[in-house]
């Protein structure tokens, strides 16, 4: 009986799976490897994440609200080739003006569809990924733009706290957790995305405009993506419109990895953040390991089926 209260706690709580996945996988690597805990490892693993990692919070929003977002990365690389060709002609300040002008009125769009016209998410973030992909590669004219080392590129800047080197992308991508976590976890705002999330009909007769809720769910969403493009330009100075080709479906496997339910309304960013380490470690750790990317893949997929399996079963014993 003490053994089934146990599992039974651990699958009730979203972030402690996640949690003890992460230890047992850097247990495990840097057994294999004896440099896998050197702080510059440490440090890559975490710089690897970064773009992804942001992104992942605006993903964890939109799946807490029972949806799926397919069009963030391709958002992101669209804000890159316009901060960068922005920063050319009118400075940084106005290339990232209109970078987060031109990412909020994405999520704006996303939103629209899905709020007014009332059309699945799925359906509206595939569709606006496509038309979003093909608009980047028009407007970058299949060139790429570097830029030069200043604002744009401030992300990227590393710094030194005793003997660890890390960057101030990683920071910003620890900074943007904190004020999601806070504002799910301490406002009515993120009470209302985990009810309309988690059950619509009830959310609605309490009050909570859930169109509202949901439309701005997407606009917070357009300025992560924002973020995001800031990073991905301080990660790699250079705007690719072939860049970050996988960041939708990196994100929705750093999410649900890290126990968020693709069902709405349970789990959270700090899951997420985890979630993130996970897929940074174990792609870090075959790599050490000698292990082709083809089989990285294969077990991040199993990992993902996995992770759904063991949220679905802890659906059925809650109900």
């Amino acid at each position: 009986m003490a053994s089934r209260f146990n599992v039974g706690n651990i699958l009730r709580e979203p972030l402690l799976g996640p949690l003890v996945a992460l230890v047992i996988a850097i247990i495990v690597f840097s057994s294999v490897s004896d440099s896998f805990l050197n702080p510059q490892n440490v440090s890559l693993i975490l710089q690897q994440s970064v773009v992804v990692g942001i992104l992942a919070v605006g993903q964890t929003l939109i799946i807490l609200t029972s949806g799926i977002d397919l069009s963030i990365g391709a958002v992101a690389v669209f804000g890159t080739i316009v901060m960068a060709q922005s920063a050319g002609a009118n400075g940084p300040v106005v290339a990232l003006g209109s970078t987060l002008l031109v990412c909020v009125a994405f999520g704006a769009i996303n939103g629209g569809l899905v709020t007014v016209l009332r059309l699945p998410p799925f359906i509206v973030t595939l569709g606006t990924f496509t038309a979003i992909q093909a608009a980047t590669r028009l407007l970058a004219g299949s060139e790429t733009y570097r830029v030069e080392e200043g604002p744009l590129t401030f992300l990227g800047t590393s710094f030194k706290i005793g003997s660890f080197s890390t960057t101030f992308g990683v920071v910003a991508m620890v900074l943007v957790y904190i004020v999601m976590w806070y504002a799910l976890s301490q406002t009515s705002w993120g009470k209302h995305i985990y009810a309309v999330g988690g059950n619509p009909q009830a959310s609605a007769l309490s009050g909570i405009k859930s169109g509202r809720v949901l439309f701005s769910v997407y606009i917070v969403t357009g300025v992560i993506a924002a973020i995001g493009a800031w990073a991905a330009l301080g990660r790699i100075p250079n705007a690719d419109p072939n860049a970050y080709q996988n960041a939708n479906l990196e994100t929705i496997t750093a999410v649900v990895i890290g126990g968020t339910s693709l069902f709405g309304g349970r789990g959270g960013v700090g899951g997420t953040l985890v979630g993130t380490l996970i897929v940074g470690v174990l792609r870090n750790g075959l790599t050490q390991a000698g292990v082709d990317s083809l089989y990285q893949n294969i077990a991040t997929g199993i990992l993902v089926i996995v992770a759904v399996s063991v949220d679905q079963f802890a659906r059925r014993r809650s109900q």
